[in-house]
C-alpha cells in the first residue's frame, strides 16, 4: 500500500513549555504568511491560541497533529484570527489513519475560551456546521460528545488550571473589537505572554514582567506612512491599523519596562520579506530602545523554554 507517512511529528509529551508560530499574517493575504496562530505545548497537552485561515495545515507542517487540540483560546474575534476554526474543530474530531499510525480523534467537546462575545459569535458558527456534524455522527460513527463545545469566557483572572499548566486571560484595546485579550501560560517554571492583537496597554507590561518570552504584533510606521503617501485613495484601509494595533518602537518601549529577556514580534503589518535585511529594515530602532533578544517571527518558527 501506498500511504503518505506522517513526518517530523513533535513529541506527545512535553517536559519544557514550547510555543510555535503557526501564522505571522494578518487578514491581507501574503505569500508564506499564515493567519493568526501560535501552538502551545505543555506536558501531552497541545493548546491552540487563535486559528486563521490554513490553522490544520500549519499544525501539520510544525509536527503537530490536529487531533491533539481540544482547547482554543481566542484572543478576539477578528476573521483572521477565528476563520480556521471549522476546519480545526473537524479536523481534530476526525480519526487519523496513515502507514504506521493511528491518530484517534478528539471524542471530547471541544473547549474554547475567550472574550464575552465568544459564545454568540463561535456558536454562531458551530450552527453552521451542522450539516457535515450530523453526517460525521450519523455515517461516519465520529464519537457524538466531539460535535458539542464547552465555552468558557472571561476577560480577566485564570481560564485554565490543570497539570501544571496555569493560563491566564487579561484584557488588552484593540477597539472598536472589544473586549479583546491576551494571555500568559506558565509552565515547569516557565512562562510566555500572547499579546493578540492591540495598542499599548500598562497591562502588557505588568503581566509580561518576570516572563522568558513576550509574542507581541507590530506595525512599522515608517512602512506604512510611506504606502499612504503612495497611495492616498488607500488612506482610510491604510491608516487603521494605527488606531488600535502597536508599533514596532512601542513594543521595543513595552519589552525594555517589562524587563524582557526575548521579544517575537508577529502579525506584521505591512508583511517584510522573510530575510535578514527586511527584517532588519522593520525592526529598525527598536534596538536603540530594548537591549534584549528581538526575533521577527516567520512561519512555523518554534521556542523552546528550557
Amino acid at each position: 500500500m501506498f500511504i503518505q507517512p506522517q513526518e517530523n511529528l513533535l513529541p506527545d509529551f512535553h517536559e519544557h513549555l514550547k510555543v510555535v508560530i503557526l501564522g505571522t499574517g494578518t487578514p491581507r493575504a501574503f505569500y508564506g504568511r499564515a493567519k493568526a496562530g501560535v501552538a502551545v505545548l505543555a506536558g501531552d497537552k497541545a493548546f491552540l491560541f487563535d486559528c486563521g485561515g490554513a490553522t490544520v495545515d500549519q499544525l501539520i507542517r510544525t509536527g503537530v497533529m490536529p487531533q491533539r487540540i481540544s482547547d482554543v483560546f481566542f484572543t478576539h474575534h477578528h476573521s483572521d484570527h477565528n476563520s480556521g476554526f471549522f476546519d480545526v474543530f473537524i479536523t481534530s474530531w476526525r480519526t487519523h489513519v496513515i502507514a504506521d499510525r493511528v491518530f484517534e480523534g478528539r471524542n471530547v467537546p471541544m473547549n474554547v475560551y475567550g472574550p464575552t462575545t465568544t459564545k454568540a459569535i463561535i456558536g454562531k458558527m458551530r450552527e453552521g456546521f451542522d450539516f457535515d456534524v450530523n453526517l460525521r455522527v450519523t455515517y461516519n460513527v465520529s464519537a457524538g460528545e466531539g460535535a458539542n463545545i464547552n465555552y468558557f469566557e472571561n476577560n480577566e483572572g485564570v481560564v485554565y488550571d490543570r497539570d501544571g499548566v496555569v493560563i491566564t486571560a487579561f484584557e488588552v484595546d484593540h477597539r472598536p473589537v472589544a473586549p479583546a485579550l491576551a494571555y500568559k501560560i506558565a509552565y515547569n517554571g516557565k512562562s510566555v505572554v500572547i499579546s493578540g492583537d492591540t495598542i499599548p496597554v500598562d497591562k502588557m507590561v505588568e503581566y509580561s514582567k518576570g516572563i522568558d518570552l513576550l509574542i507581541h504584533e507590530s506595525y512599522n510606521k515608517t512602512w506604512l506612512d510611506a504606502l499612504i503617501a503612495k497611495f492616498p485613495e488607500q488612506t482610510v484601509g491604510l491608516s487603521n491599523p494605527a488606531k488600535y494595533h502597536s508599533t514596532t518602537l512601542e513594543v521595543a518601549e513595552i519589552a525594555r519596562q517589562a524587563g524582557v529577556p526575548h521579544l517575537v514580534l508577529t502579525h506584521h503589518i505591512p508583511a517584510p520579506a522573510a530575510n535578514e535585511e527586511a527584517e532588519a529594515a522593520y525592526t529598525e530602532g527598536m534596538r536603540d530602545i530594548f537591549a534584549g533578544r528581538i526575533t521577527m517571527a516567520r512561519d512555523l518558527m518554534a521556542f523552546e523554554l528550557v
